[in-house]
Formats: C-alpha cells, sequence, structure tokens
C-alpha cells in the first residue's frame, strides 16, 4: 500500500457508494481503488496528472476518471451519504458550526480557462481574484462541532467573508437516513469579526439561530456573546489546516473552479472516512 492510499477499512466504507467495475454491457472498467488511490496521490502530492506513478495506472485513465466522475455529481453524492450515516450515528453535532475562510495562492496555469458560450467576465466565473496575497482564491468552509467539513464554497482572493455567509448556511443539507426531513440549521453558528453586521444578525435571528460572532470596536456590545463557544472555533482553523496538507488544496493549480471544488470534496470525504 502506497504513502498516500486508502487504507482497507476507508475502503470497506467508500465502496459500497461507487459505480459498478463490472457494468452488463461493456468492458469491465479499472479497479475503483487503484484510481482513486492515484488521485489522492495527486491531491496530496500537489504534482501534474501526467508525474502520476505507474503503479496507478496510465495518467489519462485516472484522470478521466475523476473529471467523469466529477461531472456527474458523484464526488459530492457520496460526500452527503457520508454525513448521513454520521449523523445516524450522532457523530454530528448540531449545537455549535463553525464558519471561516482561508485564501488561495493560485498558480500561474491557473489562469486562461476557456469561456463558456455566454458567460460574461475574466477569471471571476472561475473563482479567481486579486488579493493582498496576489493572485488567488477564498475558500468559504462551514464545519459541525466535531471538526468535520459540512459544506464550502469557492469565491475570487478580494470577495469579503460575510458575501458568502448566506450561501454557507443555506447549503449543506444532510439528509436523515429513513424518516425525517434533511436538516439544515444548526443552533448557534460562531465566526469571527468579519462576518459581524446587522444584516447577518438579523436573518439569523428570523431563522431562530443565535449568532456567536463577536461585535466590531464601531457597534453596539451584544450581551448574550457566549465567549466560552466563540472558543472552540480553533476547529474550523485546524480543519483547514487538515484540507491544506492537500498540496493540491493548498495551491490552486485547475483552470476550472469546478475541478478545484472536486479536490477539495475529495479531501473531505477522506476525512469523514
Amino acid at each position: 500500500m502506497g504513502r498516500y492510499d486508502l487504507t482497507d477499512a476507508q475502503w470497506e466504507r467508500l465502496e459500497p457508494h461507487l459505480p459498478p467495475e463490472k457494468p452488463r454491457t461493456g468492458r469491465p472498467n479499472h479497479s475503483h481503488r487503484r484510481m482513486i488511490n492515484g488521485m489522492l496521490w495527486i491531491a496530496r502530492s500537489g504534482a501534474p496528472w501526467r508525474d502520476l506513478p505507474e503503479r496507478y495506472g496510465t495518467f489519462g485513465t485516472v484522470s478521466s476518471r475523476f473529471y467523469r466522475w466529477r461531472r456527474a455529481g458523484l464526488w459530492q453524492r457520496i460526500l452527503e451519504a457520508l454525513q448521513a450515516r454520521a449523523d445516524r450515528q450522532g457523530r454530528v453535532d448540531w449545537s455549535l458550526h463553525f464558519v471561516d475562510s482561508t485564501v488561495v495562492r493560485a498558480h500561474q496555469h491557473a489562469a486562461g480557462a476557456r469561456k463558456a458560450s455566454g458567460e460574461k467576465g475574466g477569471s471571476t466565473g472561475e473563482a479567481l481574484g486579486r488579493s493582498r496575497g496576489g493572485f488567488s482564491t477564498k475558500i468559504h468552509i462551514r464545519a459541525e462541532g466535531l471538526g468535520k467539513p459540512v459544506t464550502f464554497t469557492l469565491t475570487g482572493g478580494e470577495v469579503h467573508d460575510s458575501k458568502a455567509f448566506a450561501t454557507l448556511m443555506g447549503t449543506g443539507w444532510i439528509r436523515r437516513l429513513g424518516r425525517g426531513r434533511p436538516r439544515l440549521k444548526p443552533d448557534r453558528p460562531a465566526a469571527d469579526k468579519a462576518y459581524s453586521s446587522g444584516v447577518i444578525r438579523s436573518a439569523l435571528r428570523r431563522r431562530s439561530i443565535t449568532p456567536v460572532i463577536p461585535t466590531k470596536s464601531n457597534e453596539r456590545p451584544d450581551p448574550a456573546f457566549d465567549r466560552n463557544a466563540y472558543r472552540e472555533r480553533n476547529r474550523v482553523e485546524r480543519l483547514i489546516n487538515r484540507l491544506k496538507q492537500f498540496r493540491r488544496i493548498a495551491t490552486r493549480y485547475e483552470k476550472r473552479a469546478a475541478n478545484y471544488l472536486a479536490m477539495i470534496t475529495i479531501a473531505a470525504i477522506l476525512l469523514w472516512l
């Protein structure tokens, strides 16, 4: 087993969510486990697809499998299935969620994606922009109370954190296995001062959600602010550090935002496994 390969326990939990290796018609697929291990090697090492070691197969086969499953939405479905299973086992904490963001430097090869028909603007449609750190992308993420990723979205590096807050709170449904509606809303979200605004606080209170957000120096202090709960926000910062152990995430090489988001989803799947 290679350094970045799936363990037997991880594969046992992941295999039921994958398409059959031997379809009823046509040629059988290459081993799913071998293909996914190749994708993990790329995500961990940050190397180009052409540098994939031969033990994983040809780079064209592994990369085409990655792109084909991304277009089919398979990575997102696997993540949602693992989250649903964890929720059923009581391993998802809904009492306190954490929201944060991180800026990722984009490699020069990330620029130059062809515009889709009818697309306006340049790199903005691919979540690329200019920030203090230069050419970059910003990852916005919401984590559950135990520090595992629930949902994430991408913007250009110059976009303010608060602009993505509504998206993070409006996505990330975790379905119930069996009866019951999918759950979305945590009891309380914890975030730093960048998310402190009257619009955000009012929107949360309308949904009966108690914000754990410190006020800025020019705002009226919130007497209900829970300082002890806010100290737990280090869990989302540690989560971001774990995601950035994948070098293909710590630096963005993908031209398409959808492909970069798929890399983040694969890393999130591994964390849930």
